[in-house]
């Protein structure tokens, strides 16, 4: 048998394996549809922290797998095809071996790439989701004081919507926490690896500045205060928090913003101790915020 004849056979096989395996997949997804969970459309679960990120990274990890399975399947399937096109343009010998080597390694750069990039964004997201999980446990605490703590709060849908990292209701008012997690790299001269000023307009890192969450963290906190009145009637003064964990902070005073590690998170919403809300309205914006956050259903 010819070799043009194995190839041809090859990749016939391969092709009726791979829409073999694509129709088993299509097949369980339809018996799935037809299968119920036994929880009621009311049994939904209050969002947790960093879902949106944990979700994402789901995501991450199915393209990955994706990913690495087209790349086994195009270079099972690619020497046949590279060793034709180097037979319809005349190639021979070593010239031939080169085409078909040359064009695998091409195969193998491109998935290598992209498997590369997606790695690179799932890491970034775990790093993410680490971060808002740790502040969220040093939020525990203020439960026991009669604060309620809702996470990462669904904002605006749609391609433009957000969330909201945290959020605390208690007896001083009401607070937004926005997290940013950033890994430490190279200090300049005179810096400190480990430590992030904030002068009241940006972010004084090692490595330079920016004013990476301020911006955000300030809209948020507007979003809600807005967003509360339309629930609630409440006009309300909606404080920020930006958290930064596995920070040491220096900040000035600032009348719209406070940037903390979150082991100072307890003692930036305590305050002074001032009672800003009654028990009575911390209930009503608690039953908002947590209609709004019970939709895990999966």
């Amino acid at each position: 048998m010819s070799a043009d004849i194995w190839s041809f056979v090859i990749i016939i096989g391969y092709l009726i394996v791979y829409c073999g395996l694509s129709l088993g997949g299509i097949a369980w997804l339809r018996w799935r549809r037809k299968t119920k969970w036994p929880f009621k459309e009311s049994d939904k679960l209050l969002r947790g922290p960093g879902e949106g990120l944990r979700r994402r990274i789901a995501q991450f990890d199915e393209m990955f797998v994706g990913e690495y399975i087209a790349a086994i399947f195009v270079a099972l399937i690619g020497w046949p095809i590279f060793a034709s096109i180097a037979k319809l343009v005349g190639l021979t010998g070593w010239k031939a071996f080169a085409v078909i080597v040359g064009g695998l390694l091409l195969v193998a750069v491109a998935s290598a790439w992209r498997c590369m990039r997606l790695w690179k964004k799932r890491a970034n997201c775990y790093l993410g989701w680490f971060g808002e999980r740790l502040v969220a446990e040093k939020l525990r605490p203020l439960q026991l004081n009669g604060y309620r703590v809702f996470h990462d709060l669904p904002c605006e849908p749609g391609k433009n919507g957000f969330n909201i990292d945290h959020v605390v209701v208690g007896p001083s008012g009401v607070t937004v926490v926005e997290v940013k997690t950033r890994r430490k790299g190279n200090a300049r001269p005179g810096f400190k690896d480990h430590e992030v000023s904030f002068d009241g307009a940006q972010l004084i890192w090692p490595w330079g500045e920016d004013r990476h969450g301020i911006q955000q963290a300030l809209n948020e906190a507007d979003w809600l205060a807005k967003w509360l009145f339309e629930c609630t009637g409440l006009k309300l003064s909606v404080r920020a928090l930006l958290a930064l964990p596995g920070w040491y902070v220096h900040e000035k005073p600032s009348p719209t913003l406070r940037v903390v590690n979150p082991s100072f998170l307890t003692d930036a919403i305590h305050g002074r101790g001032e009672i800003v809300l009654k028990p009575r309205e911390i209930d009503l914006i608690a039953r908002q915020l947590d209609q709004r956050c019970r939709d895990i259903e999966d």
